[in-house]
């Protein structure tokens, strides 16, 4: 099978899958948002996104369904929402669903990405949904298996950043500093995967700065090479930037961090942050300013690093002409006003292929770029399809 990136149909909120071309398929899921409206059998206005999610996983040898990467961008209710329904949370040998039907059997987490700081400072402004306190039990029990020495299958976890006051001393085998590139999925080195951890950084006792790291700004953001062939990364390989809720003082910081060296920031494939949002390219709200809202000329430039051909994905509602934000319908012209000079595409998840019957968007990774395709069958012809047993 080819490397993909597959976008779901979740309204405002984040659920993308990443599948590698490695002999395994190794997968990337990308934050989660199946609503209960979602899984209701009886509401035909949303879209059964666990059904499509699973008909493109991989099977293990116990008959399980499972992820090798579950990223989790921050702790937002869109983010998180469906965790402790359809995924298996402790340790693998508490796992109680291998009688259930394979439609009805919780997945499998073999590695979680997560930052500490996401947590620790969005806790003093917010309160967590109950999916993500379950996730960052999860997390803390992750790594306490790792301080025990005691890592097994379904216990692996990376975290994204380091931390002040010595929090992640001690934790340098699984931690990715701000700027490093890592090439590790679920333990291993993987010649079909690049990434470079961009956000979020270390966090100063700076109270400006405190405030910056306790929001939005708080999220993840990766920019995921991806090969196009079993060959390994090459020139042709796929550059996936994703950034969860990353708003503007972060773009902004990472221009300046890289306008000497922007193709850190370059992109084949580009997820919107926070959903298409105004805030993301301003200071100024949208609705209350509206054309006369300024944009950040340093946060555009860091979200123009587009490549030839490039496809932008707002993963939101449909995107409207008013006052609406997120999704912006300005957002989306800056967006479509960068791509114009790069033969680019945009997208949106709540409107492809119509608004009232949204699919989830299919980008194949192929040596000649990014490319759009049909969806994969969902349901039970899908299931069926993906079923197969494979080892790992």
């Amino acid at each position: 099978m080819s490397a993909s990136i597959t976008f779901f149909p979740v309204a405002n909120g984040d659920m993308a899958l990443v599948r590698l071309v490695d002999f395994a398929n190794s997968t990337i899921l990308v934050d989660i948002n199946i609503r209960q409206c979602a899984d209701d059998p009886n509401n035909d206005e949303a879209r059964d996104v666990a059904a499509d999610l699973r008909a493109r996983l991989p099977i293990d040898a116990n008959g399980r369904p499972y992820v090798d990467v579950f990223l989790l961008s921050h702790p937002d209710k869109d983010h998180c929402t469906g965790l402790q329904k359809h995924f298996h949370l402790g340790p693998l040998s508490g796992y109680a669903d291998d009688e259930k039907p394979q439609s009805e059997k919780r997945i499998v987490i073999r590695e979680m990405w997560s930052s500490p700081i996401v947590f620790r400072r969005a806790s003093k402004i917010m309160t967590f949904c109950d999916d993500a306190k379950a996730f960052r039990t999860e997390a803390k029990r992750r790594v306490q298996s790792f301080r025990d020495g005691a890592v097994l299958e379904g216990d692996r976890i990376l975290l994204m950043g380091e931390d002040k006051g010595g929090k992640t001393e001690g934790l340098e085998a699984i931690l990715v500093r701000s700027g490093d590139h890592f090439s590790r999925i679920n333990g291993m080195e993987n010649a079909h995967f690049r990434a470079q951890l961009l956000a979020p950084s270390l966090v100063c006792d700076d109270d400006e700065e405190v405030d910056l790291r306790a929001k939005n700004h708080s999220s993840v953001i990766l920019n995921m090479e991806l090969a196009s062939s079993v060959g390994g990364l090459n020139q042709s390989s796929c550059r996936f930037l994703t950034a969860g809720d990353a708003e503007v003082a972060i773009w902004e910081r990472l221009w300046e961090r890289y306008k000497d060296t922007p193709e850190v920031l370059e992109y084949d494939v580009l997820e919107t942050p926070h959903h298409c949002s105004w805030h993301v390219f301003s200071r100024d709200s949208w609705s209350g300013c509206g054309e006369e809202a300024v944009v950040s000329a340093s946060a555009r430039n860091a979200l123009s690093q587009a490549r030839f051909g490039a496809k932008i994905i707002s993963s939101s509602k449909p995107i409207k002409d008013d006052e609406s934000d997120p999704p912006c319908t300005r957002a989306k012209r800056e967006y479509k006003a960068i791509l114009a000079s790069k033969a680019g595409t945009f997208l949106c998840t709540g409107e492809t292929p119509q608004t009232w019957a949204p699919e989830p968007i299919e980008i194949e990774i192929t040596a000649g770029g990014a490319k759009v395709r049909a969806a994969q069958r969902s349901g039970a012809a899908g299931l069926a399809a993906a079923a197969a047993p494979r080892a790992g």
